[in-house]
């Protein structure tokens, strides 16, 4: 305990340390050469007009939302709101959106958005999906990488802290949503100081329908009461298995960088899905009563729907013997990555000064014969040394995560030491090392989480700003940085600012999105209830105190532009149908005094925005998004009267 102190402290005053030295390439006037020399200038330099190479997608973290950049350029292309209102496109403020962000706490407009992983077939990146998770209310999100938007939303109970998610199988069949903090299952009132024994981890497996990517909860493995950190699937030779770190191992409940770093070792989860699924499909698994909320986006009617779920199936692990294992791996370890060909499973101890890798052939060795080094809650706990394939020696200070570019070799980021190391799989050889600026998390190498990685960069998304760039006050944005891996050593490109904390990205070559990207929405394929086919079709419609507005936009006109007829207390729909069918020419809308964002409708498409008016007058509403020389005369007034007005609803068609 004495040495495990010493080592505790010496790291936490290399983390200051780290953290407070600055860069010094730079000086403050920002005329240092810095790393940035002009061979590497030219390896990220985009000419104007050309393109990137590959597509980055960046979680969010605490914004909610993805970013998508371009490598090398690090330009950023887009965001994708997920889990958080977005003023910029509507997103989460449209009536058609606003079901997104349903759950069984009612209205949540915002997660914390962690770890983005693509769809794949045969282990290797498909472009179809990309998958993500929310954190804090448990939530899984699936977006469609033709149109960028966010197409699905599942709600996961029994969770919390859903934080080893959202990774897929290789033929994604299914994608996983592992809980961090154990809960009671099903919640209740009861004191936390009976957490051990009493608590569980909800390890939730989301089957993946093949054709449109629609989730529905397949079963819940109830663990024991571990905190379960990050995961990942087998794939190639150990598809079928998956992956789970866990900490607190202790079963602690409070004061956790004490009492749940005091075992030696704790373990990654390896959990035979396969196994479990047959037994389900064979009518295994208790369904047990649960609340929670199912969000699908439909592309036809440009609608979101929300429907509460009321059960789960759940499985207890003590029903499929044979079926779960653990891996003892140093203290409190952080990532859990599997090499492409899915014999290496990496479990980076944050307090090991060593990298610890599995074999999975040595574990099945193991449990084949029996070599178990006692259970926990009935799983059997294989012998660390049977199952153990090698060790990297003082490869840094804090290891948190592994990729990989399918040559045989491994990169590891270490949070304390603030640097990438690579090193050789199957010789566990330090090959390289380079700093980071400053704290590095998670690194992504695109593909480098399948069974092919595109290989070429690597991303390293780092905590710390400090001194790279133009100080912004307190808080800066925080930091990537791309490496070239193509040779033997690694060579710092390029530093970018990234929105959000970035935990995790996915990353994959442009030419696998590029010819799917959708463009429009075709006015013939528009399904929306209050879609209108033509400007001649524009109307306004009381229904009681509801007043729907059925609105055109079109270079440089609404239609209807103006309105009279509306009285305070009235709910006013504005139900706009963009009837361009040219790329890139969204419109905008928003009017005075509504208590909501604008909204940004694409070519094709249909949105809705509601309008309370709460004062009497004659209020302008405008287009928002600067579409044509004429955009300042794309406007139109709404008359308000008093409530007890007799005034009829009329409108001008601009004729």
């Amino acid at each position: 305990m004495k040495s495990t102190r010493i080592f505790i402290g010496a790291a936490i005053m290399l983390s200051f340390l780290f953290a407070s030295c600055g860069n010094q390439g730079a000086s403050d006037s920002g005329k240092g050469k810095g790393a940035l020399v002009s061979s590497a200038a030219e390896k990220v330099y985009v000419a104007p007009g050309e393109r990137d190479e590959q597509y980055a997608f960046l979680s969010g973290g605490y914004s909610g939302n993805l970013t998508v950049y371009g490598l090398p350029s690090g330009r950023l292309f887009k965001e994708i709101p997920v889990f958080s209102q977005f003023p910029t496109s509507g997103y989460g403020y449209s009536e058609e959106t606003k079901p997104m962000l349903n759950t069984s706490f009612g209205f949540v407009p915002w997660d914390d958005l962690h770890h983005p992983d693509i769809s794949q077939t045969n282990g290797e990146l498909d472009g179809r999906w990309i998958f993500a998770n929310g954190n804090n209310t448990p939530r899984i999100a699936r977006i469609s990488l033709s149109t960028f938007e966010t197409e699905e939303i599942m709600e996961i109970p029994n969770s919390a802290g859903n934080h080893s998610s959202s990774f897929i199988t290789e033929n994604t069949e299914y994608v996983v949503a592992g809980t961090r903090f154990s809960v009671p299952v099903p919640q209740r009132d009861m004191p936390i100081s009976e957490y051990k024994s009493n608590f569980k981890g909800a390890l939730t497996f989301i089957e993946v329908e093949p054709e449109h990517g629609h989730l529905d909860i397949k079963f819940q493995l109830l663990m024991p009461g571990f905190n379960y950190d990050l995961s990942h699937p087998g794939r190639d030779k150990s598809h079928g298995w998956f992956f789970f770190s866990t900490y607190n191992t202790e079963e602690a409940n409070t004061l956790l960088e004490v009492n749940a770093s005091q075992n030696d070792k704790d373990f990654i989860a390896a959990i035979n899905w396969k196994k479990i699924e047959e037994y389900v499909n064979n009518g295994g698994g208790t369904k047990m009563p649960a609340n929670y909320a199912h969000n699908v986006y439909d592309e036809a009617t440009h609608s979101a729907t929300s429907t509460m779920k009321k059960e789960v199936l759940v499985v207890n692990p003590s029903e499929v013997p044979g079926a779960i294992f653990l891996l003892p791996t140093p203290k409190s370890p952080h990532g859990c990555d599997v090499d492409p060909t899915g014999q290496y499973i990496i479990g980076s101890g944050k307090l090991s000064a060593d990298l610890t890798v599995h074999s999975f052939d040595k574990m099945l060795d193991a449990i084949a014969g029996e070599k178990f080094d006692g259970e926990a809650y009935g799983i059997p706990i294989l012998k660390f040394e049977d199952v153990m394939a090698g060790q990297v020696k003082s490869g840094g200070l804090g290891p948190l995560h592994t990729e990989f570019d399918g040559k045989g070799n491994a990169y590891t980021t270490f949070f304390i030491s603030s640097e990438v190391v690579k090193w050789k799989l199957g010789t566990w050889e330090v090959i390289d090392r380079q700093p980071t600026f400053y704290s590095v998390g998670h690194l992504m190498i695109p593909g480098g989480n399948s069974r092919k990685p595109h290989g070429k960069y690597l991303v390293a998304m780092n905590k710390i700003t400090k001194d790279r760039y133009l100080p912004t006050g307190p808080e800066m944005e925080h930091s990537a940085q791309i490496y070239d891996i193509t040779g033997e050593k690694m060579e710092l490109l390029y530093d970018f600012p990234t929105h959000g904390e970035p935990h995790y990205a996915a990353g994959c070559d442009a030419d696998l999105l590029v010819q799917n990207s959708k463009k429009i929405y075709r006015l013939d394929e528009n399904k929306h209830p209050y879609a209108i086919n033509s400007p001649a079709e524009a109307k306004v419609v009381r229904e009681g105190k509801e007043v729907h507005i059925y609105m055109s936009t079109i270079r440089s006109h609404f239609t209807p532009d103006n309105i009279e007829g509306v009285k305070v207390g009235d709910k006013v729909y504005f139900h706009i149908t963009n009837h361009e069918q040219d790329f890139d020419v969204p419109h905008g809308f928003s009017i005075i005094g509504a208590g909501t964002s604008e909204i940004l409708v694409m070519p094709g498409q249909t949105k809705t925005s509601l309008w309370e008016p709460e004062k009497v007058g004659v209020w302008p509403f405008y287009c928002t998004d600067f579409c044509s020389a004429l955009h300042q005369e794309m406007q139109g007034y709404v008359r308000v009267s008093p409530a007890s007005s007799d005034l009829e609803i009329s409108w001008s068609l601009g004729d």
